[in-house]
């Protein structure tokens, strides 16, 4: 079987389990048991991965951590926290809680123990705050899962089951990354089944790669990457498989204000092998309290913020004086923040840095505060390239928003222009990049050429005289899609018709003589 149809084979299992179990519950809600359930899995199969192989390192070939008593396993604990950031007790792994589910009168209490537990493990420790919460919304309790304590323990067995059989193989020689694979999958599913509050948390894998390849064009490596408004992490992950994980030197960075949404990407971070000491999810409104000020400047920014989110904007007297909104002399509108998210991306992007962010097409023509923000950014020369995105492209918003690339060490006062809104491929009721689309982008990105009806580059003076417009449909003339008419033959077909009219006319006059007589 081909990795691609290991793939699909794997999703086709994941989303008929996921429909199967969740009966009464709206699938929105049910996802936080699926997605936990099979973080819970992982971590159970990668801790006991990790202690069987340090075990047969030093000789004891047939250990198996599952069948380790408790009172031993707790001995070696200090150790495998510092390692792994977590512990779990062999009588608390995925496999041996599911062999037992059945048996268990109390289950959704031993399931509240144990998430407790694990989160537990790391107080104290460097990785506290990666695994704080993590378990919050599994809420073994719920009454959505059923009205009794056994009809909610008969679901949990279930779940643990289906979870359980799951074909996602050995950690250690899996063809795919099934784990965290098996986890986009389910999260696109369900974004797109939840409109527009899935896509506040989720931007589709082919835009992420996008922004993910313009950030890194020309290098191998990067320092550090930045998401200030980081939902699920997929944005951030991208560095991990573009580049390698090794490869982003100093570490994943993200802020997200929605609890739920901060805890999916601490999950998804942990789900692709991104070490506890390799990332920092922090949660809270970035635009107000940001927690990274220690860990700026960043090489690589990437980010879809909310579309025009409020904010407090000028009703905080403190923030026209933060040193990153001052430079602009203006704070974004309170109904509108989105620049107000850029204004911070810029102030926290390295000299030799790039960032590339999905904007609403708004930001790039209105008037009033937005505007002033523009003239700030095209005449200090920050904005390196605006590329128009087919719309139809992410879940809830059929609208076509745009990429922002802001730079600090352009070379040129110069802006490039590119009009990508007929690069897509239709699948399904949603537009999507495929890999030729990609490529076609970011090839025009990187070789900064005119190419009609497609790229421009614009002296910033130019866009200055045009009011700091940055809708690339005012730089980009659009090929004239209207059908060519040979006006010699359309006349000559209007001559045959009208002597054909009026031979029709004199037979009629002929017949109607004739009936007269």
């Amino acid at each position: 079987m081909t990795k691609e149809q290991e793939r699909q084979e794997l999703h086709r299992a994941i989303w008929a389990i996921a429909n199967e179990l969740r009966g009464s519950v709206d699938g929105w809600d049910f996802k936080s048991y699926v997605l936990g359930f099979l973080f819970y899995r992982f971590i159970s199969e990668d801790l006991t991965n990790y202690i069987n192989k340090g075990e047969c390192e030093s000789g004891n070939k047939g250990y198996d951590y599952q069948d380790e008593s408790d009172a031993v396993a707790i001995e070696g604990k200090e150790d495998i926290v510092q390692e792994k950031g977590y512990f779990i007790l062999p009588s608390q792994l995925f496999q041996n809680i599911r062999k037992n589910a059945k048996n268990d009168e109390n289950l959704n209490v031993t399931l509240a123990t144990l998430f407790d537990a694990i989160e537990a493990s790391a107080n104290g420790t460097a990785s506290e705050a990666d695994f704080k919460g993590l378990f919050d919304d599994i809420d073994v309790n719920s009454k959505k899962l059923g009205n009794t304590v056994a009809d909610r323990n008969a679901k949990l067995v279930k779940i643990l089951d289906r979870i359980g059989e799951l074909k996602l193989g050995d950690l250690k020689d899996n063809t795919i990354d099934a784990f965290g694979d098996a986890y986009e999958f389910l999260m696109t599913m369900y974004a797109s089944n939840a409109g527009k509050s899935g896509g506040e948390f989720f931007t589709p894998q082919e835009v992420s790669e996008l922004l993910a390849r313009i950030v890194t064009t020309g290098k191998t490596q990067v320092n550090k990457v930045y998401d200030p408004a980081c939902g699920s992490g997929s944005l951030l992950l991208k560095f991990a498989k573009l580049l390698g994980s090794e490869n982003v030197l100093n570490g994943f960075y993200g802020q997200e204000i929605n609890i739920t949404t901060y805890n999916l990407a601490r999950i998804n971070m942990i789900l692709h092998n991104v070490g506890f000491e390799k990332f920092d999810i922090a949660l809270g409104d970035t635009l107000i309290n940001p927690a990274h000020w220690d860990d700026e400047p960043f090489d690589a920014i990437v980010s879809n913020p909310p579309y025009s989110t409020k904010w407090e904007g000028d009703e905080n007297p403190l923030l026209i004086n933060d040193p990153r909104f001052a430079p602009a002399g203006v704070l974004a509108p309170k109904s509108k923040a989105d620049l107000a998210f850029t204004m911070h991306m810029l102030h926290w992007l390295s000299t030799t840095g790039t960032a590339a962010i999905v904007e609403f097409p708004g930001v790039l023509y209105r008037g009033g505060a937005e505007k002033k923000i523009r003239k700030y950014l095209v005449d200090n020369n920050y904005v390196d390239t605006v590329i128009q995105l087919p719309d139809n492209l992410f879940f809830g918003v059929t609208i076509a928003v745009c990429i922002i690339v802001l730079k600090k060490n352009k070379s040129e006062a110069k802006t490039y222009f590119i009009d990508a809104s007929h690069d897509f491929i239709h699948e399904g009721n949603k537009n999507k990049l495929s890999e030729d689309d990609i490529k076609h982008i970011h090839d025009a990105f990187i070789g900064k050429q005119d190419e009609e009806h497609y790229t421009k580059l614009i002296e910033n003076s130019a866009i200055a005289a045009n009011d700091y417009n940055l809708s690339v449909s005012s730089y980009v003339e659009k090929a004239d899609e209207k059908e060519l008419v040979n006006i010699a033959a359309l006349n000559l077909e209007i001559e045959n018709i009208v002597k054909r009219e009026n031979e029709l006319r004199t037979a009629i006059d002929a017949i109607i003589k004739d009936l007269a007589i």
